[in-house]
């Protein structure tokens, strides 16, 4: 998280040193460029002065010879031209070599010339290769004989900007490294809490409500937030841990009276005349209770199960090898057939209570409420889950039935004389839920007949690594 944060910060400090950085570097550029034009300027001012002292003396040797060391000195050609152009004094294949290159020399030499000095030619970016061409007047006004033009190399100017532009770059890199420095030793203090709090509210949406957040680091307001997720969750436990306990004493507690109350009703069957209204008062009497002890059985049983809120890691093959001898024999006993096509291998995440517990739901369901003929357990594995498949040939639920079948106490009406209490597949999709996977209810095998499907209950479970 905290590298999200440092990727919102470097660009935005980026940013702020290049808008320092740019107007700087440009300043830069131009103050040694302005220095190179000043020097040019200073140095043709004097060899102007020269040079008319010169040609109105007709003494040019000395100023020659001048010309000539300024050239072999600093690299520049400099020469004193007339007015068409010819070089009058100086280095003239220096002067007439570098002048080729340079496309602004006529516009200068004109406009010296024509009694104006030059303003400075060529590109001054330092990625352009192009002179400095400067040139001054001799003479004045109408009075103007000649010129002195000066082609400087900005090679070693530039070569300089981009030195001091590479010391700008690297004075600016020395913020964003200490930004960076300390962002993320910061940034980690900062957003502990935040990951403690995704992981803690990660293990509680797996049923682990015993998490709890570290309320004793980072910043204030984040301690704060801890604090009051701890007590949220603590209220939220007591809530479910009392729901659990009011269910199971409830249930617990109505068992003796109910059982008494059986144990009453029976004994007044020796007093019933086999074909009298109290025969059949009686029968009705005992399967009601029958059926309130199997739902007493059921609270309990959920409330058991409910209990014990962790996923764990587990492989199929390990639960199959318990309860496959168990499903056989459940199946020859209700003279039906069991067929199991489970690839070897597969971990994943088992729900609270055990996942042979859910899948002995399921299988008991096929065999009590299906009418089928042949039952079917299979499992794959894809997308990073594991999806086991307890599918019959039997009559099966249409597809708005499948939708309420999920619910609580929910029974289908075909099934309303079959023992059972309507709690089994709603408590299996809740440890499912539990352990982040899912529990739908889909079309089963085709029947024998043609006349549709049976149902299938598919279990998805997230699929883990083999821990070894």
């Amino acid at each position: 998280m905290h590298r999200r944060l440092l990727i919102v910060l470097v660009p935005l400090a980026v940013l702020l040193v290049a808008a320092l950085g740019v107007p700087l570097s440009v300043t830069v550029a131009e103050r040694e460029m302005q220095e190179v034009y000043v020097d040019r300027l200073g140095d043709i001012d004097r060899f102007a002065s020269l040079a008319e002292t010169a040609l109105s003396t007709g003494r040019t040797e000395a100023l020659d010879q001048e010309l000539t060391r300024y050239h072999e000195l600093y690299g520049i050609p400099v020469a004193v031209i007339d007015t068409s152009g010819s070089v009058l004094v100086g280095p003239a294949g220096a002067y007439r070599e570098a002048a080729r290159s340079e496309p602004a020399l006529p516009r200068t030499v004109t406009a010296a010339l024509a009694g104006a000095r030059s303003e400075p030619s060529g590109e001054w970016a330092p990625w352009h290769d192009s002179a400095l061409v400067v040139a001054e007047p001799v003479g004045r006004d109408s009075e103007v004989v000649g010129a002195v033009v000066t082609i400087s190399d900005l090679s070693r100017t530039r070569d300089r900007i981009l030195v001091r532009w590479a010391q700008l770059a690297g004075l600016g890199l020395l913020p964003l490294i200490a930004l960076v420095a300390v962002a993320w030793p910061v940034s980690a203090w900062v957003l502990r809490p935040v990951r403690e709090l995704d992981a803690a509210t990660s293990r509680i949406s797996r049923g682990d409500l015993t998490t709890r957040a570290d309320a004793e680091a980072g910043p204030a307001e984040l301690r704060r937030l801890a604090g009051s997720f701890n007590t949220m969750m603590d209220a939220v436990e007591n809530a479910a841990q009392r729901q659990r306990a009011f269910v199971s004493d409830a249930s617990h507690q109505l068992r003796n009276p109910l059982t008494s109350l059986r144990l009453a009703v029976e004994s007044l069957e020796p007093h019933l005349s086999p074909a009298g209204e109290g025969r059949q008062v009686y029968d009705v009497a005992v399967d009601e209770m029958t059926a309130m002890q199997r739902m007493l059985n059921a609270l309990q049983a959920s409330a058991r199960m409910e209990s014990m809120r962790t996923a764990s890691p587990v492989e199929l093959d390990a639960v199959l090898a318990i309860r496959l001898g168990r499903w056989r024999a459940l199946t020859a006993m209700a003279g039906k057939t069991l067929a199991v096509d489970v690839p070897p291998g597969l971990w994943l995440l088992e729900p609270p209570g055990g996942l042979g517990s859910v899948l002995d739901e399921l299988i008991s369901n096929a065999l009590r409420l299906s009418d089928a003929r042949a039952v079917e357990v299979s499992a794959e594995a894809a997308g990073g889950v594991v999806m086991i498949a307890v599918r019959d040939d039997g009559r099966g639920l249409p597809a708005s039935e499948r939708a309420q079948a999920l619910w609580r106490f929910w029974r289908s009406p075909r099934h309303q004389n079959v023992p059972g209490t309507g709690l089994g597949l709603a408590i299996c999709a809740d440890l499912v839920g539990t352990a982040g996977g899912e529990l739908r209810l889909e079309e089963g095998l085709p029947r024998a007949d043609s006349s549709g499907h049976g149902f299938a209950a598919v279990v998805t479970l997230p699929a883990v690594p083999d821990p070894a």
